[in-house]
């Protein structure tokens, strides 16, 4: 199949390119610089600019790009995270409408959407987005893909937890105080704190692409979901580190701000749709996760 990646210079891009082209996929890269490889394409998505020739008649476009999350949303930072997700993502949806041939359309998406604290709640693909900045971004982050849905195209959104690997950045900042001998639960540890193994994750995607019944919002977690306590704990024992330090809510708040809600709200969410189209976990549980990721 050919795919071409928007966000392919991140970790989940490079991991997802190198995993498609070893299994004989051809990618095609979007980049905002002139090309320096035949498989680069250059498109501004702040302006919309992206020349479908260059597409070459693609079977699949896939959308990782967005601005990192984990910083102080400031009046400014608000702005880029939104407006980084959603250019991208109507970029592309405009050319997917405009192909003779529809392509796939996949964007990443965030778990976050539903909400910031839904305790015990099981969430579904069926369960209604939330309240808050980070809802508000999903509900305008997906809605983008509308134009390639009205013009026919199939189109997915991976509503993903935190991906766990050794080279993750996320998954570096969650392990370095383990480490360091000063890991500890998350304000009260009770919150169940979606993740996934980046093998899941790119299994994940490919089976969204390969699977012509997949379509619309996708959730990408554990299929055992695992609260904060669990992961803290499968995370010391995987290191032969204690875990003895919490780390207040209180003090949480004061560091990262509203940020601090996606560490310490509650997420039961539920992959149904994966496994209701045939898709099977290699790493089911927080521990099988942490382990591929250590490996």
């Amino acid at each position: 199949m050919k795919y071409v990646l928007a966000g392919a210079s991140g970790f989940l891009g490079k991991a997802l390119a190198r995993d498609l082209v070893a299994n004989g996929h051809q990618v095609r890269r979007l980049v905002r610089r002139p090309p320096s490889t035949p498989d680069e394409i250059r498109w501004d998505p702040a302006s919309g600019d992206l020349d479908l020739r260059a597409l070459d008649d693609p079977d699949v476009l896939v959308n990782l790009a967005g601005a990192n999350i984990g910083r102080p949303w400031t009046p400014t930072y608000r702005r880029t995270i939104r407006e980084s997700r959603i250019a991208t993502t109507a970029t592309l949806a405009a050319a997917a409408a405009q192909l003779d041939r529809r392509p796939t359309l996949i964007t990443q998406s965030g778990i976050g959407g539903y909400g910031t604290d839904l305790g015990d709640r099981i969430l579904t693909e069926d369960s209604e987005l939330g309240e808050g900045f980070l809802s508000d971004v999903v509900r305008l982050w997906e809605g983008a893909l509308e134009p390639a849905q009205a013009a026919g195209s199939r189109v997915a959104a991976l509503r993903t937890g935190v991906v766990l690997d050794r080279k993750a950045p996320a998954f570096q900042l969650l392990s370095l105080p383990f480490r360091l001998g000063l890991g500890g639960r998350l304000g009260p540890g009770t919150q169940y704190f979606p993740v996934v193994s980046l093998t899941d994750w790119i299994r994940a995607v490919r089976h969204v692409a390969e699977n012509d019944t997949v379509a619309g919002p996708v959730n990408v977690a554990l299929p055992i979901p695992a609260t904060n306590s669990e992961l803290t704990e499968a995370l010391a024992t995987a290191l032969h580190r204690p875990a003895f330090v919490p780390i207040p809510a209180t003090l949480m708040k004061l560091a990262l701000g509203e940020f601090a809600w996606e560490l310490l709200g509650s997420k039961r969410a539920l992959p149904t749709r994966l496994q209701s189209t045939g898709f099977t976990f290699h790493h089911p549980t927080v521990t099988t996760a942490i382990s591929a990721a250590l490996a």
